[in-house]
């Protein structure tokens, strides 16, 4: 039976940024958290690396952390933006270590001063400023969010429900549209549901899963971007589509993330004969951003006609290794590679989403009530490539803003709806061909890895444009006529994402940052955001 949920504030999603909104608020208001999967399914959970944040004003400073930043964004990052993110950061890692997160420590010189933390540097950073549990931050920081938000009597936790579309409604004598919640399937039961709130949050996290290869999570499909773009939020930037330079390569591995931390403790990317490269593309060779990476490897790749490259850091002592990358040893050894004694198989993946919901930078959208904080996020923190490691900077300090803002809304459910209307399933059968959905889900991931990868050219994303069409008219029949599956949701989104992905890359007449597209190799001297408008979209061809 179809239900009813009134709450203040309805999150969706359960990582990083969902997370620690819902906490910072839980003593004013009643929330519900939706997750689509388990709590600790979606990527924060797998973040290796660590957070960015200025800890050490000794040897670095929030103006060094912020052009490190705005170097990497390639005239992109909105200083408004960077500035708010950056100087919040230290704040925000008080907040975790409050909430119980320990971070990797180190003896202090002074017997009489307390353990230091540990710091380490990535690609593209001046400094040490990385704070991090080991090789597995993120799991360290979403046991302890998850372990307060159990605990919490005001938080609500709905495993397994996976939003459909944001309900929204424009008021009498009011211009912007309002967001008073959204649709849910329950994945278990296959029950629609509705949730109704005062204040809604996306936090659903990146779109990474719309290609062949990812180091996310299979939940990555863009759910919050898409629901947006259809509720009339501007989007921004979706050609920004960051791939790791290094994923182990193994073919029972799927998307097992090999840390940027690697390569900021001596790593180094060789071909097979053994011989080094990065040094041939970058005068920062192994510590250059993640695009120029991951280009050179494509390039090398591509080259030489291999299926992989390595990535070499057993010169470094073992107990430093094991100590240091322990979550990677394990991993790597299971698969019978042993990391201290020889090099690790790497290619490249999509990793990261840079564009996506434009927002201010208290997280607010263009729809009044509604907030989108962390990957799923247009900031402007990143630009046209994202900084290593500040994604969960990110996620806290948009979290934190958007927090803010909610405790200052009235605790009253006066303009709420007053009745929102169920989802209507009347005319809509079983699915009787749901094959069709698997063989169009693993269409598109090809041909977006094809035709819309790390090196695009505007002949390949016209052949891209095609297939989306083609692919968005059959889904759009079956969405029509057939009850809703998880799998047809996710699917219906993605195709959303590859849309945008691909009008974006289109409207760029130029190369920058992450986006690399031969028939414009030069970088134009005004920096310009892409930003798509629903109503003002027409059909992509």
């Amino acid at each position: 039976m179809q239900k009813t949920y009134e709450y203040d504030v309805l999150v969706i999603g359960s990582g990083a940024a969902g997370l620690s909104l819902a906490l910072q608020i839980s003593n004013q208001k009643r929330i519900a958290i939706l997750s689509k999967n388990a709590l600790s399914s979606g990527s924060s959970y797998g973040a290796q690396g660590g957070i960015a944040a200025v800890l050490n004003e000794l040897e670095d400073s929030p103006s060094q952390h912020m052009h490190d930043t705005k170097i990497a964004g390639a005239g992109l990052c909105k200083q408004a933006a960077v500035e708010h993110i950056i100087n919040n950061g230290k704040k925000c890692i008080q907040w975790l270590v409050e909430q119980g997160v320990h971070f990797t420590t180190y003896p202090s010189s002074n017997k009489n001063e307390p353990d230091k933390y540990h710091l380490t540097q990535e690609g593209g950073h001046s400094a040490r400023r990385i704070i991090h549990a080991a090789d597995a931050t993120g799991r360290a920081v979403s046991d302890a969010l998850i372990k307060k938000v159990e605990q919490a009597n005001n938080i609500d936790i709905f495993e397994y429900h996976l939003a459909i579309d944001l309900i929204t409604t424009k008021q009498e004598n009011i211009k912007q549209r309002t967001c008073f919640g959204t649709y849910v399937l329950n994945c278990k039961t296959e029950l629609v549901h509705t949730f109704v709130s005062n204040s809604t949050v996306i936090a659903t996290g990146g779109a990474s899963k719309a290609y062949l290869y990812t180091s996310n999570t299979d939940g990555s499909t863009g759910d919050g971007i898409a629901m947006a773009w259809r509720a009339g939020c501007r989007i921004a930037n979706m050609e920004f589509n960051q791939f790791h330079p290094t994923c182990l390569y193994h073919p029972n591995a799927k998307s097992f993330l090999i840390s940027e931390a690697v390569r900021g403790e001596g790593g180094k990317l060789i071909r097979p004969n053994g011989t080094q490269f990065m040094a041939d593309y970058d005068q920062r060779a192994e510590l250059a951003p993640r695009d120029i990476v991951a280009r050179a490897i494509d390039h090398e790749m591509k080259r030489l006609g291999e299926d992989c490259l390595f990535l070499d850091i057993s010169h470094q002592p073992s107990a430093f290794i094991q100590s240091h990358f322990p979550t990677i040893y394990e991993r790597c050894l299971g698969f019978g590679i042993d990391m201290t004694r020889e090099p690790i198989p790497i290619v490249p993946a999509a990793h990261y989403t840079c564009g996506g919901i434009v927002v201010d930078t208290s997280a607010k959208t263009d729809i009044q009530n509604l907030y989108a904080i962390g990957e799923c996020s247009s900031t402007g923190l990143h630009g046209a490539n994202r900084l290593a490691s500040n994604s969960l900077l990110e996620c806290l300090v948009s979290a934190q803003s958007a927090a803010d803002s909610i405790k200052k809304q009235p605790q009253t459910d006066a303009y709420l709806p007053t009745k929102a209307p169920l989802w209507d399933e009347s005319r809509v059968t079983d699915a009787d061909e749901k094959v069709v959905i698997s063989h169009n889900w693993d269409e598109l991931r090809r041909f977006m890895w094809d035709y819309v990868g790390i090196v695009r050219t505007t002949k390949r994303l016209n052949r891209a444009a095609n297939r989306v069409s083609l692919l968005q008219s059959e889904i759009h029949e079956f969405y029509r006529d057939f009850r809703i599956s998880s799998d047809l949701i996710e699917l219906r989104n993605l195709t959303q994402i590859a849309e945008l992905i691909i009008r974006c890359s289109l409207k760029r007449k130029e190369s920058r940052g992450l986006h690399y597209i031969l028939d414009y190799p030069l970088t134009n001297k005004q920096a310009k955001d892409t930003v798509l408008t629903p109503e003002k979209q027409g059909k992509l061809l």
